[in-house]
């Protein structure tokens, strides 16, 4: 054998070496300590070492992401110029400059119109020996002298364009019974269940691919699936009821405002409307500003325990009105809106069984022996959680218009929050420095900042108002359905305004009013400046309109071509004159405003 190999099953013996070896030293228990202190010397060097190291390279890899996404805006800003790379950032929630499908999600369900898979449930199948529910039905006219076409006698109105609408006094059907299981439409699908979530009962089906739905038509399409029960409903106000309206809004939206463990309080809003007139009279469409309702009924549907829906009757306008001088859809039309007092239904009573068994299974007279009917006793419903009625009304309004996500009260209700001397004490927030929504402060307070001094308080970004014509909403509707759902327009909406609304009838009311001359001269800065239909304002607190627009005159901007007018347009082919005319309104107004704000 060599010297460094050994038997199979001999013993090793220890190893020395020869003195005689150069180079070789004889090992001692001495040398082995000394090896064993430089092992600990070297680890705790590299502990040292890997201690160090972690930060610098987190430093290090933290500054190659910021030189990448910098590298990245670079790109960006070179190829889709900063009017693009605003709308690309607008969607790009995490700012990593990638659109995620989630990310994308917005824009493909506005452009494909296509809701979310699996949130949309079959037909339910009725039970005929379930509970029944009785439905009572009362409405009152709409008012003629609320009508802006009233205020000359209805000149150049032809009596058949109105008759449908004169000739319609009280609902079609003012009692019907129906069957409790045919509320499972207002169930919430799987993965819905939470307080506070929504959902879409009848989804929109209008995109800028379809566009809207025609005018020149007189009986609603047979409706399907979840729109049997709402097209029933409302059947008993008006034979043709029309679920699904011809513009956006469109559908029902539903929102679980309690929750206990076998009942749900869902609160609903219903976007739909009434065809009045009958052939040989022209189409006339009558448009309430939506159906809001409650239903309490038991998680499985078996029983109903109460039910409301009413037409909300609380702003001084209620209703829209449109009707055509001709039987093609070229034909031209006339608009209107006025107030309806009452439109409304309500359950008489929790739903009952339909057949009443015995406690051995026989079928019972529903009348005791008296002849009195038999009265049924319904155990208390104890909610373990809720939400506000205002709050789930919010909720389905943000759903309809992702627009109101931004806090949008009406002009009056602002215009006396400003001229308060001694608003509540609410903390500090500037919203033209914070990217927060204004949803997330739910007390208008919170748009102030208060002064040191004990002055009144001043808002600090300008003021955005939409002020409606009472006689014309149509622009309006365009406005909603463009800008106020681009992505672009909201961020900056977000980021530097607060934004009211208001009817030219409200202004009028708070311009008359003498108890109150500090309001009395807002509205009237608001209407000197107004134009029929429609007009955009950026107003700053103390009612001064610093710019503005009508609404024709913007639509007019926004259908002029690129080499017509002067507005711009996004870079990298894609275009959207909308998005870009009212963007560029917003920024002028920022501009004029800053002499104001700086004084």
């Amino acid at each position: 054998l060599s010297p460094n190999m050994t038997a199979v099953g001999a013993e090793v013996a220890p190893r020395t070496e020869s003195p005689s070896c150069p180079g070789k030293e004889h090992q001692t228990p001495a040398s082995g300590k000394e090896g064993a202190g430089r092992s600990r010397r070297s680890w705790a060097l590299s502990t040292l070492l890997i201690i160090v190291a972690v930060p610098v390279v987190g430093v290090g890899i933290r500054y190659y992401q910021d030189t990448w996404i910098w590298k990245r805006h670079e790109a960006g800003l070179k190829t889709l110029g900063p009017e693009g790379l605003f709308l690309f950032s607008s969607l790009d929630v995490d700012h990593d400059l990638y659109l995620s499908p989630e990310e994308f999600k917005p824009i493909a369900e506005k452009l494909t119109g296509i809701p979310p898979p699996g949130e949309f449930e079959e037909e339910f199948l009725h039970d005929p020996n379930g509970e029944t529910l009785t439905l009572n039905a009362e409405m009152q006219p709409l008012l003629l002298e609320t009508m802006t076409k009233s205020k000359d006698g209805f000149l150049g109105v032809s009596h058949s364009s109105l008759s449908g609408l004169r000739s319609w006094k009280s609902p079609a059907s003012p009692s019907s019974t129906v069957s409790a299981s045919q509320f499972r439409a207002f169930l919430p699908p799987k993965g819905k269940g939470e307080v506070g979530d929504t959902w879409w009962i009848i989804p929109s089906e209008l995109s800028i691919f379809t566009g809207y739905l025609p005018n020149n038509r007189y009986h609603p399409p047979t409706p399907r699936g979840k729109e049997v029960l709402i097209h029933n409903l409302l059947s008993m106000f008006h034979p043709r009821p029309f679920v699904k309206s011809r513009f956006a809004p469109q559908g029902v939206v539903a929102c679980i405002r309690a929750a206990s463990d076998f009942y749900y309080d869902i609160v609903f809003r219903i976007h739909a409307e009434f065809q009045l007139n009958e052939v040989p009279n022209f189409p006339f469409w009558f448009t309430p500003g939506q159906f809001a309702g409650h239903v309490v009924l038991s998680r499985d549907a078996s029983h109903v325990r109460d039910f409301h829906l009413y037409v909300p009757n609380d702003k001084s306008l209620n209703v829209d009105m449109e009707w055509l001088y001709g039987a093609s859809e070229s034909s031209s039309m006339e608009v209107d809106i006025g107030y309806l007092p009452q439109m409304e239904l309500r359950a008489a009573g929790p739903s009952t069984p339909s057949v009443i068994y015995d406690e051995q299974g026989n079928v019972m007279d529903s009348r005791g022996e008296g002849g009195e009917p038999i009265q049924f006793v319904f155990e208390e419903i104890h909610w373990s959680s809720e939400i506000s009625r205002e709050e789930a009304a919010n909720r389905l309004e943000v759903t309809f218009y992702p627009f109101k996500k931004e806090d949008i009260t009406s002009l009056p209700d602002l215009l006396v929050i400003l001229t308060s001397t001694h608003p509540p004490p609410f903390p500090r927030f500037l919203i033209c420095h914070s990217q927060r929504p204004l949803t997330e402060q739910k007390q208008r307070g919170n748009w102030y900042t208060p002064s040191s001094s004990g002055e009144p308080w001043t808002i600090n970004p300008a003021e955005h108002v939409f002020v409606l014509s009472a006689a014309y909403v149509g622009s309006g509707r365009t406005l909603r359905e463009t800008v106020l759902e681009s992505s672009p327009v909201l961020a900056l909406l977000n980021q530097s305004f607060i934004s009211s609304w208001s009817l030219v009838k409200e202004l009028e009311d708070l311009q008359a009013d003498e108890q109150n001359p500090v309001l009395s001269q807002k509205a009237r800065l608001h209407l000197e400046k107004y134009s029929f239909p429609v007009e955009m304002m950026v107003v700053l607190p103390n009612g001064t309109v610093v710019h503005h627009i009508n609404a024709n005159n913007f639509l007019d901007q926004t259908s002029m071509k690129p080499e017509e007018g002067s507005s711009f347009s996004f870079s990298g082919g894609f275009e959207d004159p909308s998005t870009s005319t009212y963007v560029r309104f917003l920024q002028e107004g920022l501009d004029k405003a800053k002499p104001y704000r700086q004084s």
